[in-house]
């Protein structure tokens, strides 16, 4: 089943410390919590210097989407800049991160697996004109990061997509991508054999 989530009927959630927001786009089992979820992908925006939450045996996926971006402290010595140049960084969610922004507000697209249940891979194309599309996960999400509109569509079925939102695919499907100037971040989600089987 293919699904258009509209990023237009999303709502933000504050973060309790003050310095963010965050907008979930999608969540697996639907309705599942921060500690139950076995993936989830978000849209945040950070808006102070300050910690990260810890999500213990979950990998995680940053990807700018807009702002200066941010340098992200691992607490082991490691310093990473999220910026133009460098636009994804993968890290462990029980990594004691703390993040200090380049200059100003800077918004996110977030990719979290739990890892005994699955494992993502999170790519980045430019798009200006037209492109095939294969989902490879067991679950793909496109989102549109960059660019005022994107049409997805297959020999059975023609979506509609504008900034910031989301198509969730199941494999098997070859799409069409259309767009005078897009952005695209495409997340394959691949779950494992105990997944598959609950």
């Amino acid at each position: 089943m293919t699904l258009l989530i509209p990023f237009a009927g999303l709502e933000p959630s504050p973060w309790k410390n003050g310095g963010g927001s965050t907008t979930e786009v999608a969540i697996s089992p639907p309705g599942a919590g921060l500690d139950s979820f076995d993936w989830r992908i978000s849209l945040a925006t950070i808006a102070a210097d300050g910690p990260f939450s810890s999500f213990p045996g979950v990998d995680r996926t940053l990807a700018l989407v807009d702002g200066p971006g941010v340098m992200l402290d691992l607490g082991d010595g490691r310093k990473y800049a999220l910026n133009e140049d460098e636009p994804i960084i993968e890290f462990p969610g029980e990594a004691p991160v703390s993040a200090t922004l380049s200059g100003g507000a800077t918004t996110d697209f977030n990719v979290m697996t739990r890892r005994a249940r699955c494992h993502h891979r999170l790519g980045r194309r430019v798009l200006d004109a037209l492109s095939d599309f294969a989902p490879r996960g067991d679950v793909t999400v496109l989102f549109l990061a960059e660019g005022e509109s994107l049409s997805v569509s297959s020999d059975v079925e023609r979506i509609g997509m504008v900034r910031y939102d989301a198509v969730i695919f199941e494999k098997g499907s070859v799409w069409t991508l259309e767009s005078p100037m897009a952005t695209v971040f495409v997340v394959d989600i691949f779950l494992t054999q105990d997944a598959h089987g609950s």
